[in-house]
């Protein structure tokens, strides 16, 4: 027998759950741990409303059985394990700083407690905290406890999961109301839910279409989705809202800039905690996006690097002695050129360190070597499979500078064949990448007029853009990366069988 609606409604005692909600089933957590009708159905939509989360409890099992059953339990195990977590609470608190305390500005005492239905409170100035942290948090109910200090700001304290039994009695028609907005969203997807449930693996693409220097453009974002979708994935286009979501993917590919302070790094770590293949994975975020380990990594494994020394309050003054000017100062997490500054002269270096070391104990001086253009190598599973040559941008000395007006003004992208590019390019360009990992990495390379080349660093989250990177490889760059996170996941797939 098979359920008679495609979304459950799971609670410890039916009675709990006082409201009728059209095309939901209601049903007792053992019912459901129990039965063989609902382990033996796919794309059950599960909503679980049981009174406790605790390890091993009921309301644990629904959600990590739904998982196995590859029904779509809401909360997912990972949001179970989110809620009990204090340092997750207090990064959400920090970074809705600003949405909280616009939200609770009116209240007048130190505490407050916001029910939250479906990503709805019944007052809707909370309705954007409400979305937000129902984004973070994937709970059907959940309630949030806020307090403040004196004189300080509001902070989330904790966030927790309703059981169904303590909804007040003059929220029924809200929740309901709530409930059914909430379904009718998801119906609206259901053709999109069932190209997943019938793909091979699921993939999620995280993408913010609003990012200024975006590793890859809509129109590449779509060229992967659809290459994607020729090896049978289920694909999402993901933002960062969707962080509680990560265990319904089979994969997550992240297409925006990463940064270890950033919410990409906290996607990379969470994919990876789910045994979620990711790309880029943690460990490669956090060696490539700091460029002092970079310098110490390159340098102690015979990498060519231009002459650098790593810069703190003690040796400032060696700078000139040691590396000369003009020269190269690097913020250790900058990326895209950005954090990138010369230094001419003594004076200019003497203003520019002072700022750099008011932020960091270590910045990055190195050589500077002027060339037409710097090689970009693409490495993946570590092997090379594209090269471009990234040109300066006019007269100046790196690829991008600003016009009179202030506009950002680009070099020319030329792909080249990487059966064309410099031999000893491509091969520095496969060691320094493989120091790090296995994973996706653009390295940046410079190639002197007497023939010596440098690495200027490694890259974990390259750029690949329609009509730029991808111009010699066309469809096949994006095939290449979306049959590398296949091979991935089966591996993995096949080391859990064992």
């Amino acid at each position: 027998m098979k359920p008679s609606n495609d979304v459950l409604v799971v609670v410890s005692n039916p009675k709990d759950w006082p409201l009728e909600i059209e095309g939901a089933q209601v049903v007792s957590a053992r019912q459901y741990l129990t039965s063989s009708e609902f382990s033996q159905t796919r794309g059950l939509r599960v909503f679980n409303l049981s009174r406790s989360y605790k390890y091993q409890s009921q309301g644990y099992y629904v959600s990590l059985l739904a998982a196995a059953r590859r029904h779509k339990p809401l909360p997912s195990i990972s949001t179970i394990l989110d809620l009990r977590s204090p340092l997750l609470t207090r990064y959400v608190s920090e970074e809705l700083e600003d949405l909280i305390n616009k939200s609770l500005h009116p209240i007048q005492s130190d505490r407050f407690t916001l029910s939250i239905y479906f990503g709805h409170n019944l007052a809707k100035r909370h309705d954007r905290l409400s979305a937000r942290l129902f984004k973070l948090f994937p709970a059907p109910l959940l309630r949030a406890e806020f307090a403040r200090d004196e004189n300080q700001p509001w902070q989330l304290r904790t966030i927790r999961a309703m059981p169904a039994g303590d909804l007040p009695d003059d929220h029924h028609d809200s929740v309901l109301e709530f409930a059914r907005d909430y379904l009718s969203k998801r119906r609206h997807s259901e053709s999109e839910m069932d190209k997943l449930l019938e793909s091979r693996y699921e993939l999620a693409i995280l993408w913010d279409e609003n990012e200024e220097h975006a590793p890859s453009t809509e129109k590449a974002i779509q060229k992967f989705v659809r290459a994607a979708e020729k090896l049978d994935f289920g694909v999402e286009v993901i933002g960062r809202d969707d962080y509680g979501r990560i265990a319904e993917f089979d994969a997550l590919f992240i297409r925006e800039t990463t940064n270890v302070t950033h919410h990409t790094y906290r996607f990379a770590r969470r994919a990876a905690a789910e045994g979620v293949v990711v790309i880029d994975d943690p460990e490669s975020i956090l060696l490539c996006t700091n460029k002092v380990f970079l310098a110490e990594l390159l340098t102690g494994r015979g990498i060519p690097i231009p002459k650098t020394l790593i810069v703190h309050r003690d040796n400032v003054q060696d700078v000139e002695r040691e590396i000369g000017f003009p020269c190269i100062l690097k913020e250790p997490d900058s990326a895209f050129s950005l954090g990138v500054k010369k230094a001419s002269n003594a004076e200019e270096f003497a203003e520019r360190s002072r700022r750099l070391l008011k932020d960091s104990e270590l910045f990055i001086a190195q050589e500077f070597l002027p060339t037409a253009f710097d090689w970009r190598i693409g490495v993946l599973d570590r092997e090379a499979f594209y090269a471009c040559r990234y040109h300066m941008s006019g007269k100046h000395w790196q690829i991008v500078t600003k016009n009179k007006k202030g506009e950002e003004v680009y070099g020319r992208v030329e792909a080249v064949d990487i059966a064309d590019a410099p031999p000893k390019v491509v091969e520095t360009a496969v060691k320094a990448a493989n120091l790090i990992g296995d994973g996706l990495y653009g390295v940046d390379l410079k190639e002197t007029e007497n023939g010596k080349v440098y690495v200027i660093e490694v890259n974990d989250n390259p750029n690949m853009d329609a009509g730029y990177e991808d111009a010699v490889l066309k469809d096949e760059l994006y095939m290449r990366v979306m049959r590398s996170i296949l091979r991935r996941i089966e591996s993995r797939k096949k080391g859990a069988g064992r």
